[in-house]
């Protein structure tokens, strides 16, 4: 017996993740806004905050080893979608590597019976609707003292199954499916589902989107019900506003929990996403003090860039004790002229005045350096806006939307030191890697781990090495991930700093068509009073310098002041990433 699939799942492409090129970098038009769209506009509660002080340098500790986990996921074999399972696993995975665990990835179907004991937590991600659950699996979940995690799909597999006395056991019952209210319709294009989950009293909204004719979301969740509360506690609920409902989103029945959804897809600043992030330390039995820093970097500063900005910049953050990182491109390019009348441009940074200006003036004054990809564009092509350093993706073919065609890790590699012989050439050493609009290669990544002792952003992931997105079975995905903690060491072995908060936009289409939405300094103050819901949550931003640039008519630099402010009014206290081991 299984439950009915909720209304329109069917239609809907079996709730994948944001698009990769979604949750990049916002240089310019790429799709974030449906990333970053604000469901929810909450009045800022900024209590005056003395100014702050950098963050002490905290010394090494001896630390106990993490927490092995076993993460299971469905790969129903022969299917288009059989690897998106495994996407989510990886996003899980990346998140479990803020706790130092060990983990490994197995697909549902290759449980070995026992193996639950072997491991501190096992999760379940049910992302495949229906897919066969191993009894063997159910079996041990029944009797296991270690902790297990399961994700929306496939409970009603052992929950309506009399053999595994489910809800004797964990006090509490599996009603069955909820998707949307009633199909989409010009005259009714929103109908509502279970889009609103409470947490340390901020709700946190589902993404949605339709366009009159596919929805973009993922409304699916499953409903349970409490029968004994003695033993089942709801933790987090959730809420259908439209039609008044509520059931619970997280329940805890001793050492088993279910989450509803599988909050993964469609991930952006306030959403359920980070609600799991905080609730993991209670799932792994890691409970990490409560502790908020806050981050600031100046984006996408090469040869071009602005002195004025840039000391103007620094001397407030300087006049604030507030420690800032650069975001610094070693060698411009402009291989089409299209910024030097059709000539082509190059500029070694032994010839960058203002770039090196910029530095000297802001190292003397808390900032340090982090190398943001070493030219910051891809060979002699438009990749996608201009071939010009700062503006194009350089270990991705965002225009194709695969690996560029001499990808490798010696290539990658080869790019990376070239960059940092750029930098100490010229007296920098960088204390973080960034990679170009967050998006490399899975090779790039991998050789960025063994380049750089620090990365600091959000990263894409894929399924495959050289992923095919086409394929019509098993064909791969690539999903972009936001963190809001550090991340010791994630699928590509890399140790990821967060930028967790995104960065302040404007609508200047008129002068440049590529910059064609607002994102105000208030969204990124909320976002950072949504990150503190997470008990050691980073409140991480970045700006762009050329945004104090008069001809383009904006209040860049007054917005700037008040992001910082809001930040250091809701009580975070400012570091950079030489600070964090």
């Amino acid at each position: 017996m299984k439950p009915v699939k909720p209304l329109l799942a069917a239609l809907l492409t079996l709730c994948l993740a944001m698009p990769a090129a979604a949750q990049t970098e916002q240089r310019a038009a790429l799709s974030l806004p449906a990333l970053l769209t604000d469901l929810l506009k909450l009045p800022l509660q900024l209590i005056p905050k003395p100014k702050p002080k950098p963050a002490p340098t905290v010394p090494p500790v001896a630390t106990q080893p993490g927490p092995r986990a076993l993460v299971l996921y469905d790969a129903p074999p022969g299917q288009t979608f059989t690897k998106l399972g495994m996407a989510y696993a990886i996003m899980l995975r990346n998140l479990l590597g803020h706790f130092d665990s060990t983990v490994d990835l197995v697909p549902v179907q290759n449980y070995a019976a026992g193996q639950v004991n072997n491991y501190d937590a096992t999760f379940y991600l049910g992302a495949y609707y229906d897919n066969s659950v191993p009894p063997s699996f159910m079996a041990d979940v029944t009797t296991t003292a270690k902790t297990v995690v399961w994700f929306k799909y496939n409970l009603w597999q052992m929950a309506w199954d009399p053999a595994y006395n489910f809800q004797g056991r964990f006090g509490f019952g599996f009603n069955g499916l909820r998707g949307l209210n009633a199909l989409p319709s010009a005259a009714n294009p929103n109908p509502g589902f279970f889009d609103t989950i409470t947490y340390k009293s901020l709700p946190f909204v589902k993404y949605y989107a339709y366009d009159g004719s596919a929805v973009a979301a993922d409304p699916d969740v499953g409903i349970v019900g409490i029968t004994d509360a003695a033993k089942a506690t709801t933790l987090v609920p959730m809420s259908n506003p439209q039609t008044g409902e509520s059931a619970p989103y997280v329940v805890r029945s001793g050492n088993f929990w279910y989450v509803a959804d599988l909050p993964f897809s469609y991930i952006g600043p306030r959403d359920r996403y980070l609600v799991l992030t905080d609730l993991l330390h209670d799932m792994l039995g890691v409970n990490h003090a409560e502790s908020h820093q806050a981050m600031v970097r100046l984006e996408d500063v090469g040869a071009m860039v602005s002195v004025s900005a840039m000391q103007t910049l620094t001397n407030y953050l300087y006049q604030q004790r507030i420690p800032f990182s650069v975001a610094t491109i070693p060698y411009y390019a402009d291989p089409l002229g299209v910024y030097n009348g059709n000539v082509a441009q190059f500029v070694p940074m032994s010839q960058a005045t203002n770039l090196k200006t910029s530095l000297n003036y802001a190292l003397a004054r808390g900032g340090e350096v982090v190398m943001h990809g070493y030219t910051h564009q891809y060979s002699n092509m438009r990749n996608k806006y201009t071939g010009v350093s700062g503006d194009d993706y350089e270990f991705w073919n965002i225009v194709a939307n695969t690996p560029v065609a001499e990808d490798s890790m010696a290539w990658a590699k080869s790019r990376y030191l070239a960059g940092l012989l750029e930098l100490s050439s010229n007296g920098y050493s960088p204390t973080a890697w960034e990679t170009p609009h967050y998006q490399g290669s899975a090779l790039a990544s991998k050789a960025a781990a063994q380049t750089f002792a620090k990365t600091y952003q959000r990263v894409v992931y894929y399924t495959a090495d050289n992923p095919n997105f086409n394929a019509a079975v098993g064909k791969d995905f690539a999903v972009g991930q936001i963190f809001p903690y550090p991340i010791k060491k994630d699928y590509y072995g890399q140790r990821v700093l967060p930028e967790s908060l995104g960065n302040i936009e404007y609508d200047i289409s008129a002068i440049d068509p590529t910059s064609n939405y607002n994102y105000t300094w208030q969204d990124i103050v909320t976002n950072a009073q949504y990150v503190k819901t997470v008990r050691d949550g980073f409140a991480s931003f970045f700006f762009h310098p050329f945004w104090l640039e008069p001809q383009l008519g904006v209040p860049g630099y007054a917005d700037f002041q008040s992001t910082i402010q809001g930040i250091t009014n809701l009580g975070f206290t400012w570091t950079v990433p030489s600070k964090l081991n």
